[in-house]
């Protein structure tokens, strides 16, 4: 089992990440263990995890985040927050900018 998740960071910027382990157990050591989380999280931390997918294998977790990773603030929001009928209009909004 694999999972892509999103980070919601203290300065309201999104983090996506792909793990093989638990994605609450990633929050904990992007929050508290400087030597497993990424260091840029551990300068906007506290981090926050509002979303996660699941997948079988992490090929397809890892090729997910580098999707999401293209995207910007508005399009993850519209992902977290459900509003899948927002996605295309945010990347087509032109404000749509990687964060």
């Amino acid at each position: 089992m694999a999972f892509v998740y999103i980070l919601e960071c203290n300065d309201g910027t999104f983090y996506t990440g792909s793990t093989r382990r638990d994605p609450q157990h990633r929050e904990w050591e992007h929050n508290f263990d400087p030597r497993r989380g990424a260091n840029y999280t551990w300068e906007r931390r506290a981090v926050r995890l509002i979303y996660t997918e699941q997948f079988e294998r992490i090929d397809d977790a890892y090729n997910r985040e580098r999707q999401l990773h293209g995207w910007g603030h508005r399009k993850k929001a519209a992902l977290i927050e459900g509003r899948i009928g927002d996605l295309k209009a945010a990347a087509k909004s032109g404000g749509d900018t990687a964060q």
